[in-house]
């Protein structure tokens, strides 16, 4: 099969946004008018084609990210040759809340660029800035709608400025909505100076019309400034805009999507998704503005042998280079990988490498996704994204390569848990199938996890909220039929060290025969928060042979896993081996991991060990009247106020709250505020918890 669309013609995006900003019906208006779904789905009726998991229409949300192809003709591009102009767009619709964050964090290090949804009454709220940053990591060019610009309260002026005084200066309107709230009819596009109406049942059909004589003065400035912000980014136009000199508009459309790909200019654009006004623009920005595969510096990767850098084109000739980014459990097909081709072409039956495991796997079947339809393929080409049946040992961020020619790519770092329940089976019958489900749902997501607690033999499932935890029982139940009763919510503390200390651990058994002999020196100082655990090997002259480093490591890495204070994890701790002895005879492996263990927990006790518990972000919308009760609140459970703001009708309050704090808040804040205060929260960072707050844990007093 020959490949149908050109790589230039490949658009791979995401839409992100915090969560009821309006991104699942942005993707609904996206596949109603590039003609992939013939009725609109609506958010509030229950029957999007993106959100098609249960839970997702029944609670209105975005749960799991979804996959689907379209194909779009810019709005301009009229008459016989229109076709040559269709572009094929991959498009990702990703959750907004915080608890499904990894979908977020996935989705973006496999596309090129992305649409940012915004409430129009709310401007930047929480969440778009995790994932702002999220797409910062990645460098990913991105473009911004301003939706609900039709809702009361809406203001395009005051979200755009909490955008450039929250996320980025470079942004900049290429569009100004005519009329706001009840009274919002159409947007005036400043490149071409033309405004335009939406006509239509939904709003399919685009008319010209003059600009209203009230914006006339307005459009002429914010076109100045527009103009003058391209011209910034390419020498050649500055010096015309300076002679004065009429710069055309193919000119100003090439040098600004320059300045997008190269992340130096944000576009932002207005509208509203549910009244059917203004997607059809964004869906030409994403083909004028961001880029395809080819618009971005090729995929580096590592040799898996000589450790040296590997650069791969986006090109059909390459060897074949995917990265798995998301493993669904599909109730038909059974597990389905999710992957990005970064260069060649790989075809249906042939054998592949997963360079990071060391296996090879077979490729049973490839299929595009469409939501939860299936299409089935022949082969996927450089730059797209599909999904494959029946790998076996593929799991999230794992490297997918040509056998000759094997290459690592970086791989995706997750979020670590901060909440975990204990669960158990209702049945004997329930008891086998929950370890499946259970390993089904931590294949498919990486911030669950599933451990057993060795004290009491209980399975405990930790994840990034309460939320989370509540689908992950939920899906339990009804896709894999299992009933289990579950506990209270717990945070999952961790612990640390403050101090720096020395210890040696020096284990010696003498039975009849040969005995065990280890003996280690260790050095522990703690690390900058987020940094996790750091092995230092500093013996000289072979006073430990080099066969016994490695168990020694073992032994300390086991040790972090069940700190000295409290027996939580140990983080953001370096090791170091300076010193010890052996015996020729009696020394082994096994001593030595257990030497290292003893010489860590003993250094650890010296090193001022604390506990350290999760402190959430928290935003909190209030009516004015119960301001200050709500405030007194949040100080009462050890909350700190790091901001007020207005929104019409609302008071806005940010505050740093420790999670162990803030469990049943949504009831309190409910019967605090006669039911119409809301808040979101996510997770910021770890500190060190008070001593009498300490103390509680220890005893086993607070959860």
């Amino acid at each position: 099969m020959a490949r149908t669309y050109p790589i230039d013609k490949i658009r791979n995006i995401g839409i992100i946004a915090h969560i009821d900003a309006g991104k699942t019906t942005v993707s609904e208006r996206v596949l109603f008018y590039t003609g992939v779904s013939h009725k609109i789905g609506e958010v509030h009726t229950g029957d999007t084609v993106m959100d098609w998991m249960e839970q997702e229409r029944e609670r209105g949300i975005t749960i799991t990210s979804a996959a689907t192809t379209a194909f779009w003709t810019p709005t301009y591009r009229g008459g016989a040759d229109r076709k040559q102009f269709e572009h094929r767009i991959n498009l990702i619709d990703t959750p907004g809340h915080i608890d499904f964050t990894v979908e977020v964090k996935r989705s973006l290090r496999v596309l090129d660029g992305a649409v940012v949804v915004f409430d129009g009454v709310a401007g930047v709220e929480p969440q778009s800035e995790t994932n702002w940053r999220y797409a910062d990591e990645y460098h990913v060019p991105r473009i911004c709608f301003i939706n609900k610009l039709d809702r009361m309260g809406a203001s395009f002026t005051g979200s755009f400025q909490s955008i450039i005084d929250r996320l980025t200066p470079n942004a900049i309107p290429v569009q100004l909505p005519i009329g706001l709230e009840g009274d919002f009819r159409g947007v005036v596009d400043l490149l071409r100076n033309q405004a335009y109406g939406f006509e239509g049942d939904h709003g399919e059909n685009i008319i010209e019309m003059p600009v209203p004589d009230d914006m006339k003065a307005e459009v002429e400035k914010a076109r100045h400034e527009l103009i003058e912000k391209i011209a910034e980014n390419d020498d050649a136009v500055m010096t015309a805009y300076l002679d004065g000199q009429e710069i055309g508009l193919d000119t100003l459309r090439a040098t600004l999507r320059k300045a997008v790909i190269a992340n130096r200019i944000v576009p932002v654009f207005c509208g509203s998704a549910l009244k059917n006004k203004g997607v059809q623009f964004v869906l030409d920005a994403v083909i004028e503005y961001l880029p395809s595969p080819l618009d971005l510096p090729p995929v580096k990767g590592i040799d898996s042998k000589t450790g040296a850098e590997i650069i791969r084109p986006a090109d059909d000739a390459q060897p074949f280079t995917g990265l798995a980014f998301k493993i669904a459990t599909d109730p038909f097909v059974g597990s389905l990988a999710f992957f990005r081709n970064y260069a060649g072409v790989v075809k249906r039956g042939s054998y592949i490498y997963n360079s990071t495991k060391g296996v090879q796997e077979r490729i049973g079947r490839i299929v595009r996704m469409h939501a939860n339809q299936r299409e089935e393929v022949e082969e996927i080409y450089a730059g797209e994204i599909a999904a494959v049946v029946g790998l076996k040992n593929t799991t999230t961020g794992d490297t997918l390569c040509d056998p000759q020619s094997p290459v690592v790519l970086e791989k995706i770092t997750f979020p670590e848990p901060v909440i975990g329940i204990r669960i158990e089976p209702k049945t004997k019958a329930d008891q086998e199938k929950m370890g499946t489900a259970l390993h089904r749902l931590a294949e498919e997501d990486p911030t669950f996890r599933v451990a057993g607690d060795p004290d009491t033999g209980e399975t405990i499932i930790s994840g990034m909220g309460e939320l989370h935890l509540d689908i992950i029982v939920d899906r339990m139940k009804r896709e894999f039929g299992v009933e289990a009763n579950v506990g209270r919510p717990q945070v999952a503390y961790k612990e640390t060290i403050l101090g720096e200390a020395e210890a040696e651990g020096k284990y010696i058994r003498q039975s009849g025969g040969r005995g065990q002999y280890g003996h280690v020196r260790l050095r522990v100082k703690p690390l900058e928060r987020g940094q996790g655990f750091e092995f230092l090997d500093e013996i000289k002259g072979g006073v430990i042979p080099r066969e016994f480093i490695a168990p020694t490591e073992k032994g300390i890495r086991e040790a972090l896993d069940k700190g000295v204070v409290a027996g939580y994890p140990m983080v953001d701790v370096q090791a170091t081996l300076y010193d010890g002895s052996f015996h020729e005879v009696d020394s082994s492996e096994a001593a030595f991991k257990i030497a290292g263990s003893m010489a860590f927990q003993e250094a650890a006790k010296r090193a001022k060990p604390v506990i350290l518990e999760p402190i959430m972000k928290i935003q909190v919308l209030v009516p004015p009247d119960f301001l200050g009760e709500v405030t007194g609140n949040l100080n009462a459970k050890r909350g700190r106020i790091e901001g007020l703001s207005d929104r019409p009708g609302l008071k806005v309050i940010d505050a740093q709250v420790p999670l162990s704090e803030m469990f049943g808040y949504a009831t309190e804040l409910r019967s605090m505020s006669q039911g119409r205060g809301s808040f979101t929260m996510e997770f910021d960072h770890y500190e060190p918890a008070p001593q009498n707050v300490a103390q509680l844990i220890i005893e086993g007093k607070k959860r």
